[in-house]
């Protein structure tokens, strides 16, 4: 079985900074051979997806957040980073990480707000 659980999440001034982590545990799975992804879901929105980084460290980001954020995975511990920076209160969402193409966590909560 595998569990996602994100953390990290909290309130955050326009401008400012915060660092979610994902850690995964569980059997029966590779995950230095996983792609890691990030997805946010705002109230009444549909989740999308937000960065996600592949086995080889290649990286992508949708476009309001490039430049801005930065996805990590650091594989002996099993955890992926979101590094979110230059907040905007758009970005007030549910932040969600997933491993491969099944697994997702709970989410933790990012608002922005002064």
């Amino acid at each position: 079985q595998v569990q996602v659980v994100e953390s990290g999440g909290g309130l955050a001034q326009p401008g400012g900074s915060l660092t979610l982590s994902c850690v995964v545990s569980g059997n029966r799975f590779s995950f230095s051979a996983a792609s890691m992804y990030w997805a946010r879901q705002a109230p009444g929105k549909r989740r999308e997806m937000v960065a996600y980084i592949t086995d080889s460290y290649d990286k992508w980001y949708t476009d309001s957040v490039k430049d801005r954020f930065n996805i990590s995975r650091d594989n002996p511990k099993k955890t992926s980073y979101l590094q979110l920076s230059g907040l905007k209160p758009e970005d007030t969402a549910v932040y969600s990480c997933r491993l491969g193409p099944d697994h997702w966590g709970q989410g933790t909560q990012v608002t922005v707000s002064s």
